[in-house]
């Protein structure tokens, strides 16, 4: 990008002051074949490391400082607390901290962490594969609850497509599982809340609004090609390393999103430290992958809605460089060099806007794709393929 701007997975690898900060290598990402695959406009990195200086800022005054009306702190925290509102941001966060924990990862590579979701009473965690993809060969997982214990946990699946990813922690119950909404009831300007461990501090609470809706989102492409790309909600509301894999909700409380990428004015500062927050926050709409978490929480590989198709950005929209053969798409009649415009309706901007538009669907559903080929429009009705039947 021209600006040097760009768009970060935002986990966090710990340190502890006064130790300098240390840049994390980057790693690639490994998946299943892509539905379509389209160049990278956004560029996803590895997490950096907040400095020293943040944390100390971050810290509590120490329990004999006075306030200036003479007032001890004990005193302050020991007064009786008032009910929060309903809807207010104080409320949202009450019921929403139970459900959500701070998660430690270990592997050949060094160590880091990020945020999970609690599903079920018995530990089933959703969070975001770059957070866990550390411990994939060999490395560990625990889990740190709201009411401070701790847990180990093993990874029931990945998703490196989606981003995303479930866990289970073992030997816990009764857990308080967070509520599930629906992202397809989100609206521009609407109210949420954001939750995670940013730069390692656990159960923290920011609040914004929707910016916007179905922002086509790449954070990076595989030893394949294959691109992470989503239709991801938008919010201003202050998401920093660390706070990967936690949940985005509405004023009632219930996810609509999980909180997984950041766009930062620069992609490291001077010292090799992570940019923090500049309102430009990205989380993955929970209605489009709630199906493939079902999936990973079974066991089962997890399956992608596709075209077959290879795509390309052009002014128009996104421009076929390649159509497999036996597609969905071949059968539709749609050839190299023809330019998609729209699906459903919904305009299509470039290959990212198209990735991230079928990727909202799942195998076998039926939608209707617009192309214009020699200055003329066409339109089909297709039923989209799965990446099952792929090699």
């Amino acid at each position: 990008m021209s600006d040097g701007s760009t768009t970060q997975y935002p986990f966090h690898q710990p340190q502890q002051p006064p130790l300098p900060p240390q840049r994390e290598p980057r790693r690639r990402r490994t998946g299943l074949a892509a539905a379509v695959v389209a160049t990278s406009l956004l560029v996803g990195g590895g997490a950096g490391l907040g400095g020293a200086a943040a944390w100390d800022a971050f810290h509590d005054e120490p329990a004999s400082a006075a306030r200036a009306d003479g007032l001890s702190t004990s005193t302050i925290a020991n007064q009786t607390q008032s009910p929060a509102a309903d809807g207010s941001v104080e409320s949202v966060a009450q019921k929403v901290l139970p459900s959500v924990v701070k998660i430690d990862v270990t592997g050949q590579e060094g160590s880091a962490s990020g945020s999970g979701i609690i599903l079920t009473d018995d530990g089933t965690i959703l969070t975001n594969n770059h957070v866990v993809e550390l411990a994939e060969n060999g490395g560990t997982l625990s889990v740190s609850f709201a009411d401070g214990s701790s847990a180990d946990a093993e990874i029931l699946g990945t998703d490196p497509l989606t981003d995303t990813a479930v866990i289970r922690a073992t030997g816990v119950a009764g857990l308080t599982a967070a509520t599930i909404g629906k992202s397809a009831n989100l609206g521009v300007g609407e109210g949420v809340v954001a939750i995670g461990s940013p730069f390692g501090l656990d159960a923290t609470v920011t609040s914004g609004i929707v910016s916007a809706l179905d922002r086509p989102v790449n954070v990076g492409s595989d030893d394949e090609g294959n691109s992470t790309t989503y239709p991801a909600i938008q919010t201003d509301a202050a998401i920093n390393p660390g706070n990967s894999g936690g949940p985005l909700v509405d004023m009632s409380g219930a996810v609509v999103g999980i909180n997984s990428s950041i766009r930062t004015a620069a992609s490291q500062s001077a010292d090799g430290a992570q940019s923090g927050s500049i309102g430009l926050g990205f989380a993955i709409p929970i209605d489009e992958v709630m199906p493939i978490v079902d999936q990973m929480a079974a066991g089962e590989t997890p399956t992608h809605a596709r075209l077959g198709i290879r795509v390309a950005d052009d002014e128009a929209g996104a421009m076929v460089s390649e159509v497999s053969d036996g597609s969905t798409a071949a059968e539709a009649g749609i050839e190299s060099g023809d330019v998609i415009t729209a699906v459903d309706g919904q305009r299509i901007t470039g290959g990212d806007s198209l990735v991230a538009t079928i990727r909202s669907y799942r195998p076998g559903d039926t939608v209707t794709v617009t192309w214009t080929r020699g200055g003329e429009s066409q339109e089909a009705s297709v039923t989209l393929d799965s990446d099952a039947t792929t090699g």
